[in-house]
């Protein structure tokens, strides 16, 4: 079809559909958590974790290396039919999640991330591209994570279920520390003049470890009292590597200020992961400041900021965005800290937190339909 470039690169597809499920199926929880469904949407919180990380998670994943892996190799990735495929892919997981068919389920679900590294390892072999083969490992080590879990419900693995999300959450929570120590920096010193934002080669190492150290600490079960030490630990690298990011000189710069309000929530849920260790908090508390402040921020901003790089619009957010991002900041402190403040204020929180995320997401997809399926201004391929 003349003029539709969904196809054209892997942000396209990915972006659109991470969003509109993103809108969608946390809609579909809260409601189904406030028992307002005549039937059940997801059979119970570990199958809501399951979505928010190997559903929607990664598919923005997907469509980030896809699109930067071909930036950095010269190589390409799959557009066209191979890129349906993937995303069929994808689709096919979601839909089998909503169907007794556990066995399949599961089979696509675990196969969504090893397609994806395979479609990333070619052209970052071809070009020994090896700073980033990591990325290769982690989404093979993602879908032995997702095919562990289901396969510990099936009754054939014994694990407990939710570990296998625990260490997603990590795996996750590390590709998250790399990309952002990569491209927050960069992003603020190129559209925050005068920003100064820093690395330092120790400090990168620290914080990097430490999120090592806590996947390490959950995959051997180590005592909580340790964990929180750990916690702790991560909690001050990354508050310093934020600190030397000078993340109050973006405030007037949305586009960059998003990706340093979602970093500061990975602070947040160090800090209070050690917390809970001792029993202080629940441990829900910290898993939410993941998942909807930092996993939820910073999609957004990434999903954002290359949709319009990569489309050749001005890096510059409009009332939408804005909007956008603000939303999801909304959602994440009525999630966290609503619970914290009265016990009759729980499921009001949590419903509150589900509309919010809802129409964040939802506006996004509304606002970059146009964006993500039609070409680019400059009328170069992508």
């Amino acid at each position: 079809m003349a003029g539709f470039a969904l196809w054209n690169l892997g942000f396209r597809p990915f972006y659109l559909l991470a969003s509109v499920f993103s809108a969608v199926s946390v809609l579909l929880w809260a409601a189904q958590y406030s028992g307002w469904l005549p039937a059940a949407y997801l059979q119970g919180p570990l199958w809501h974790g399951h979505e928010l990380l190997f559903g929607y998670t990664l598919a923005v994943v997907a469509g980030f290396l896809l699109t930067a892996v071909r930036a950095w190799t010269g190589q390409p990735t799959p557009v066209g039919a191979p890129l349906m495929a993937l995303a069929a892919l994808w689709v096919a997981g979601r839909m089998l999640m909503l169907t007794p068919l556990g066995a399949l389920s599961a089979i696509v679900n675990a196969a969504f991330p090893v397609a994806l590294a395979a479609a990333i390892a070619i052209p970052l072999w071809q070009s020994r591209n090896v700073r980033n083969y990591f990325f290769v490992g982690l989404l093979l080590l993602m879908g032995a994570l997702v095919a562990l879990l289901h396969l510990a419900l099936l009754g054939i693995f014994e694990l407990p279920p939710r570990l296998s999300l625990v260490l997603g959450l990590d795996v996750m929570l590390f590709i998250m520390v790399v990309m952002g120590g990569r491209v927050i920096p960069m992003f603020t010193n190129n559209g925050v003049p005068g920003a100064g934002a820093t690395r330092h080669a120790w400090l990168e190492k620290l914080a990097l470890g430490s999120v090592l150290l806590l996947f390490m600490a959950d995959l051997l079960q180590w005592p909580s009292a340790i964990v929180a030490v750990i916690a702790l630990g991560a909690a001050l690298a990354h508050g310093l590597r934020l600190y030397y990011w000078r993340s109050w000189r973006t405030l007037s710069t949305p586009l960059v200020w998003i990706l340093h309000a979602a970093y500061a929530w990975i602070v947040i849920y160090l800090a209070l992961r050690a917390l809970s260790g001792p029993g202080w908090l629940p441990e829900s508390y910290a898993i939410h400041a993941l998942t909807t402040g930092a996993i939820g921020g910073l999609t957004l901003g990434m999903m954002t900021r290359t949709a319009r790089g990569h489309t050749a619009r001005p890096l510059v957010a409009d009332g939408f965005e804005l909007t956008c991002f603000l939303l999801i900041q909304g959602a994440a402190v009525a999630r966290v800290f609503g619970v914290m403040v009265s016990a009759a204020w729980y499921l009001p929180s949590i419903q509150a937190s589900g509309v919010l995320w809802a129409a964040a997401f939802g506006i996004y997809a509304v606002r970059y339909w146009p964006v993500l399926t039609r070409p680019r201004l400059d009328g170069k391929p992508g």
